[in-house]
């Protein structure tokens, strides 16, 4: 069957894929659309972690003022493409973004991102907590302690306030699977009235 530029334009409305993805899709599945999204999503899930290495120079700052104006979140979200950057499905990602941002109140991005001596602080409560203890557990405590501190403060560690069976992490990896591009969470600010900095 004859791959078309229409079928093909059709195919990446659908899914958000890149265009030879598409076509290749397309090409494995005679042209069957459904098959092609399967095909694409199965693609997808193997390829997110692949795509994390990609630059990522487009995507949007975006603002939100909760309800009652009384907080308000600035964030940054990259992608490869300006396509993506302006696609329903990534606008939707970066507002449930704001939205995390806004009602589970993180302070980081990700661990990478929390300063070693707020690590070494949690570290040494967690000790003081645990004194008495076996030697031999007290390091496994002292990491779930510091696990469950990074649940808290790191965005992409907090459970999703939409989907509390996932953590932001694995939605950002869905959304990178689902749209075929590298996406990464640059930044971002949460602003409460009469908060002191």
């Amino acid at each position: 069957m004859e791959i078309t530029a229409s079928i093909v334009k059709e195919l990446r409305a659908k899914t958000n894929a890149g265009m030879m993805d598409c076509k290749k899709a397309l090409k494995e599945t005679n042209g069957n659309i459904e098959d092609a999204i399967i095909y694409l999503r199965k693609k997808g899930l193997a390829s997110a972690s692949k795509r994390s290495g990609k630059a990522t120079k487009e995507g949007v700052i975006d603002s939100y003022i909760h309800l009652g104006s009384k907080v308000g979140v600035l964030i940054e979200v990259n992608c490869e493409t300006d396509f993506v950057a302006r696609n329903e499905v990534f606008k939707r990602f970066v507002r449930d973004l704001m939205l995390q941002i806004a009602s589970a109140m993180p302070s980081y991005v990700s661990p990478e991102d929390v300063p070693e001596k707020i690590i070494n602080k949690e570290k040494d409560i967690a000790r003081e907590q645990v004194v008495g203890k076996p030697e031999n557990i007290i390091e496994k405590i002292i990491e779930g302690k510091i696990k469950k501190y990074y649940e808290q403060v790191c965005l992409l560690k907090q459970p999703f306030v939409k989907d509390t069976d996932t953590s932001i992490e694995n939605l950002l990896k869905s959304k990178i699977s689902e749209m075929g591009e590298n996406i990464v969470i640059k930044r971002f600010v949460r602003y409460q009235l009469g908060e002191e900095k």
